[in-house]
């Protein structure tokens, strides 16, 4: 990898910028200053510093974030904040995205990375990999849509959904409390199974993807990294 791409990756500038620490004798390799941004080197192997810190390359990161409600799930927009403006410096540069999308007025886990091979991997309809709703209901959830959404609802564009696991938290005649895990991640899709049976979604929060769970320390708008234990669980 060329070194001013290496330094500029792990967030020390532009390539400009980066050239500038160059000129300056900022950089060496291997203990050896190099001024040239053409210069090759094998991050995970050779050691390079600046002002005598060292670099500490990383090719992907791994965020769980707490998703508010208000934004999107994309990585830029015209008019509304995104996930990725929740983001610090240091994490953007990395040039992150969501992998999957939740609604703007739905809040939750989500998974944020640039590791393309695994967003596919979590996304392609082949894995079934399984997503926890909680959701607030307006009207009275019981028996029948248990069964129904077991045995796959058909949605308003005619899509039969696969089948779904409802648990119910708490059911009263104007609202209730729910647990719903989908395998699939079709448009509103929680919303729309729910309009299939006669009800609607007041309120929805996803709760887990996959193997893992959103942490329950996590404020709504925070996020943090995946530990080396669940960063393995998403990779088995």
């Amino acid at each position: 990898m060329r070194l001013d791409k290496l330094l500029a990756n792990m967030g020390y500038g532009s390539r400009k910028e980066v050239k500038q620490l160059l000129k300056k004798g900022a950089v060496r390799v291997n203990g050896e200053t190099v001024k040239d941004p053409a210069c090759k080197v094998e991050p995970t192997t050779e050691e390079v510093t600046i002002f005598g810190e060292r670099v500490v390359y990383r090719e992907f990161i791994y965020l769980m974030m707490n998703k508010p409600q208000g934004v999107i799930s994309a990585t830029e927009d015209l008019r509304d904040r995104t996930v990725i403006d929740l983001l610090d410096a240091e994490y953007k540069h990395f040039q992150p995205f969501p992998v999957g999308r939740l609604d703007k007025d739905t809040e939750g886990f989500l998974l944020l990375t640039n590791d393309g091979k695994l967003a596919h991997e979590l996304l392609s309809p082949k894995k079934e990999v399984p997503k926890m709703y909680y959701a607030h209901i307006e009207g009275k959830v019981g028996e029948e849509d248990i069964r129904k959404f077991a045995e796959g609802v058909s949605l308003d564009d005619g899509y039969f959904t696969k089948p779904g696991e409802l648990k119910v938290l708490k059911s009263e005649e104007l609202r209730s409390e729910i647990e719903l895990t989908i395998t699939e991640g079709k448009f509103h899709q929680v919303k729309r199974m729910f309009e299939a049976v006669g009800k609607r979604v007041i309120y929805l929060k996803r709760m887990s993807m996959g193997p893992l769970i959103l942490d329950d320390q996590l404020k709504l708008g925070s996020y943090r990294e995946l530990t080396e234990e669940e960063i393995a669980l998403l990779q088995k």
